[in-house]
């Protein structure tokens, strides 16, 4: 746990999948095609105070979907790309626009698609319902599983490795 601790604190960017990861992997598709997937609420929090405490918060996901765009707006992510099935270019690109290197950035999946990323990144992180192939190239599986909090269990790895985590704790306190 020290080493993992010690690339948390290293952390500029968090990227994160959202099919299975910041869902439980289902998609609802009504009758008109329209795509529905449930968030969690705990998972979002996390995510604004893990922005507030410095860290950027990204979003690589193979699929496109109104539904992504409107809640990562409501995060205040910008950093969002859709349809990318091949992830690794989009990677690549964040790295050139935020000027960071791969030590300085997490990134968070739950199935082979997301490898690619996985490897070249400081901190690669696994769901814990994540296929057992993404959970053995892992640095780190979180307690919960995608959807169920999962996000969070990251979020708060990172800002209490960085020793920010209280302080952003402690704003809902007094």
């Amino acid at each position: 746990m020290k080493d993992v601790l010690e690339k948390a604190a290293l952390i500029r960017l968090v990227i994160f999948d959202v099919d299975g990861v910041l869902t439980d992997g289902s998609l609802f598709i009504g009758d008109d095609g329209q795509e529905y997937k449930a968030f969690n609420s705990k998972d979002g929090h996390g995510m604004r105070m893990l922005q507030d405490s410095g860290v950027t918060v990204g979003i690589i996901t193979g699929r496109t979907s109104q539904v992504v765009e409107h809640r990562m707006r409501g995060l205040g992510i910008e950093q969002v790309f859709q349809g990318r099935v091949h992830k690794v270019p989009a990677y690549e690109e964040l790295l050139a626009t935020l000027g960071l290197d791969a030590a300085q950035v997490a990134y968070v999946g739950d199935d082979v698609v997301d490898l690619g990323v996985m490897k070249r990144v400081g901190l690669a992180i696994a769901v814990q319902d994540a296929h057992p192939l993404v959970k053995q190239h892992a640095h780190w599986i979180t307690e919960h599983g995608g959807g169920r909090g999962a996000a969070r269990d990251v979020c708060e790895l990172i800002m209490s490795a960085q020793g920010t985590l209280e302080q952003e704790l402690e704003k809902y306190t007094q």
